[in-house]
């Protein structure tokens, strides 16, 4: 859940809001373990860049969680 000073950052800042969407998305639409790799790639530079804007945790532990959850769906589907 996100809190009120979370929804402030995250209003400053529409780009930080389209770049998680699509780290996100692309996280879900990975097929394989490669792609799962670049996905893992693009988690990490979204932290690095918006580490200054000062983005909520909780989008950071959002996006592993479901980097997590991919990686372990596809673990089982093999």
């Amino acid at each position: 859940m996100l809190t009120l000073q979370n929804n402030k950052v995250m209003s400053k800042h529409p780009q930080l809001i389209e770049a998680y969407k699509k780290v996100f998305n692309t996280i879900e639409s990975c097929k394989t373990k490669k792609q799962l790799s670049g996905a893992y790639y693009m988690v990490n530079n979204f932290k690095k860049l918006y580490k200054n804007v000062g983005y909520p945790k909780v989008l950071s532990y959002s996006l592993d969680r479901k980097l997590e959850q991919q990686l372990l769906k596809y673990q089982y589907t093999i």
